[in-house]
């Protein structure tokens, strides 16, 4: 395999990314959770009182800088392009079940990752799913599925995002009376602002620098047999468990993991859903990120639609129940129905997008 400039910057993103999950550990983040996009983006929801599951709430700031890191690399490289158009309330809708199964397993694509990587065998039962949620997707793809065009839009449609995590930021800066904070549970839990912050800056820079993307990495090898992204999964893997040993983190098992549950088929189903629909979007929810911060507004309308679907998820009681000493943790039946209808929507969308793409109806 020919290691060039490509495969480099994706292996040192990964390698980084990895890096910085376990010292954001050390710092203070909940274990097994330095970086997590779907339970930073829950956690910025119930700060902002979309949610009042109260163990979990504060305005991490990692998910404004992963934003703004990308946007000051595309000016920078002048790759900063806005567009959108293509089925916003599709995306809207899809972002908020890919949230939703995230947060039955109780993590993104990229905790998935450390989780493995701190020895969480409950991630080996979601990584299946996961993969096959992207080989589905991948048969959809193959068979003419597509959420439609995006078209050039204005600067100040692409600034948008941005300039809310600007505004956010300010907001947790100067005016943490107007947010929600936990006072025990992960979202308690959390590093020093500016080295969070920090952190973010540099990997929403190397990430839009390197295109990383956990979708990506498994689709591409399944449709043009390129393993480009996927190296950077293993980035990520690589360091974060060298990481995880060295400060002692890793527990190869099922039980007494944090903030995990073992309930095997709804930890399989809900990152075949994240597998899915993230295949429908175009890219993880990292990826997601990254393309709002290029100004981007079909992603920055997904971000939106999984916070949403966060919030959704707390307030009916969707999302995963972490084990503890005194309770297996597990699903609600609220929450195994939501995943059920979920499969259903994403399946029949699939299938009549490709029905109307075959009448020449699909643009």
């Amino acid at each position: 395999m020919n290691f060039n400039k490509d495969k480099q910057k994706v292996l040192a993103s990964g390698l980084v990314l990895g890096a910085v999950a376990v010292a954001l550990v050390v710092w203070g983040n909940p274990k097994n959770m330095g970086f997590c996009i779907a339970c930073f983006i829950r956690d910025i929801a119930g700060s902002l009182g979309l949610h009042s599951a109260s163990n979990v709430q504060y305005l991490r700031p990692e998910i404004l800088g992963l934003v703004l890191g990308s946007f000051i690399m595309s000016v920078l490289f002048k790759e900063f392009k806005p567009r959108g158009g293509s089925s916003p309330f599709l995306r809207l809708i899809i972002g908020a079940m890919v949230m939703i199964g995230a947060l039955v397993f109780l993590g993104c694509p990229l905790r998935l990752v450390l989780r493995l990587a701190a020895g969480d065998l409950n991630a080996v039962v979601a990584l299946v799913g996961f993969v096959l949620g992207i080989l589905t997707g991948v048969f959809y793809l193959n068979r003419g599925f597509s959420l439609g065009r995006s078209t050039k839009q204005s600067n100040l449609e692409g600034l948008a995002f941005p300039t809310l995590q600007i505004v956010l930021l300010i907001v947790l800066l100067f005016g943490a009376g107007l947010l929600k904070f936990s006072e025990n549970g992960p979202g308690s839990m959390h590093a020093p602002i500016f080295l969070s912050f920090g952190f973010a800056l540099l990997i929403g820079a190397l990430c839009q620098r390197s295109r990383l993307c956990f979708v990506g990495g498994i689709r591409d090898v399944v449709l043009i047999k390129d393993y480009t992204l996927l190296i950077g999964f293993g980035g990520v893997f690589i360091a974060s468990l060298v990481g995880n040993l060295i400060t002692g983190n890793f527990n190869l098992s099922f039980s007494g993991q944090p903030v995990a549950h073992s309930a095997h088929l709804w930890n399989f189903l809900g990152m075949y859903i994240v597998g899915l629909g993230s295949v429908m979007l175009g890219g993880c929810p990292l990826r997601q990120l990254i393309l709002a911060g290029e100004g981007n507004s079909d992603s920055a309308i997904t971000v939106v639609g999984m916070a949403l679907g966060s919030a959704f998820a707390h307030n009916f009681n969707l999302a995963g129940i972490a084990s503890s000493a005194t309770s297996a943790g597990g699903v609600s039946i609220k929450g195994k129905v939501a995943v059920i209808l979920i499969l259903i929507f994403l399946f029949t969308l699939a299938t009549f997008k490709i029905y109307l793409v075959k009448k020449g109806e699909n643009k």
